[in-house]
């Protein structure tokens, strides 16, 4: 059964590119460079890094930038100022806690705008702020913002030959769709143990686009007090085999094999999304306590919905950082789109 709706979602995907690719559904111009970065299936492929990482390039080389991005799991309806650029000016709830985790990263260098309507949500954001470059999270699909470059991320920790269509699998389009991308990057290529299948694999689907390896490495562990605070001169921390490490990730395996790499292996995991309680985090202490574990860790992602809560043990924030194989010749297509 699931593989029958798996076929009808991917015949009504392929029908919705149709309508695109002939001009019967209009495509809008955002009135400024627009660079669109997202993904093939659902759930967590590494993307958020990355586009941070973009948006610093373009910052870097004198843009002024905006993220466009829906806001997944926010309370909030409609569109919601994330950062100005210079502060963060609403709380995950509100703003989603991607589009806060990335407000947090890119003070001075992005505007953050949550809107389900990204067409609409670029001409204010051009008009509000002299915007010059954006960047679309999470905009492979959405089709009706005409970008300028089309990057695709694929995780190499899911080989493509078990992806399958919603809602058997975590497909959104067919994989064949692949060829519409400009260029594509290849995420957590740190814990594959060769890419050189997957890159084949790819090529058979896109055979001209240029092809990048994207690791995530682990930039530093600042405490949750410090990270929520905004201190960046904090002396960085380290972990230990009794460090119990909790997140809500859509796909949490590269994190608790990141954190295995650095002597971690204890591990809570919640929903995507998951917006934590104080009984959450009592729970999480307990679940220490029974490790004997003297500290905890989470992503930044995670961080951003702590606020307010109270830890009885101290709480690390594991943030990452985007290292591509390529960085010149990555830099030079998206300065150049």
């Amino acid at each position: 059964m699931l593989n029958l709706l798996g076929k009808i979602y991917g015949v009504g995907a392929d029908l919705r590119n149709t309508f695109y690719d002939r001009g019967i559904f209009k495509t809008h111009s955002l009135g400024a460079k627009t660079i669109s970065v997202g993904n093939l299936t659902t759930g967590g492929t590494g993307k958020t890094p990355l586009v941070a990482y973009i948006a610093e390039l373009l910052a870097a080389s004198g843009e002024k930038v905006c993220i466009l991005t829906r806001g997944y799991g926010r309370d909030s309806s409609g569109r919601v100022l994330v950062s100005n650029g210079e502060e963060v000016l609403v709380d995950a709830r509100t703003g989603g806690d991607e589009p806060v985790e990335l407000a947090r990263k890119l003070i001075g260098k992005a505007i953050i705008v949550a809107d389900a309507d990204r067409v609409a949500a670029a001409a204010w954001a051009k008009e509000e702020f002299g915007v010059t470059a954006f960047v679309l999270d999470d905009g492979f699909q959405h089709r009706r913002a005409r970008r300028d470059l089309d990057i695709v991320c694929v995780d190499t920790t899911s080989p493509l030959r078990f992806a399958r269509m919603l809602p058997g699998g975590n497909l959104r389009e067919p994989l064949s769709n692949l060829d519409r991308a400009d260029v594509i990057v290849l995420t957590r290529a740190e814990l594959a143990a060769s890419t050189k299948d997957f890159i084949r694999s790819v090529r058979d689907l896109n055979p001209g686009a240029p092809i990048f390896r994207a690791e995530a490495l682990l930039r530093r562990l600042r405490t949750l007090d410090a990270y929520l605070a905004g201190r960046s001169n904090e002396e960085t921390q380290t972990l230990t085999k009794q460090t119990l490490a909790f997140c809500g990730l859509g796909n949490p395996q590269p994190f608790m094999e990141m954190l295995a790499k650095e002597g971690t292996t204890l591990i809570k995991p919640f929903d995507d999304h998951h917006r934590y309680t104080q009984s959450d985090i009592e729970q999480i202490e307990e679940t220490a306590q029974a490790y004997r574990s003297n500290a905890l860790v989470t992503t930044a992602k995670d961080a951003v919905k702590l606020d307010g809560l109270t830890f009885e043990i101290p709480c690390l924030v594991a943030e990452l950082e985007v290292v591509i194989d390529d960085p010149d010749g990555f830099r030079d297509l998206v300065i150049s789109s």
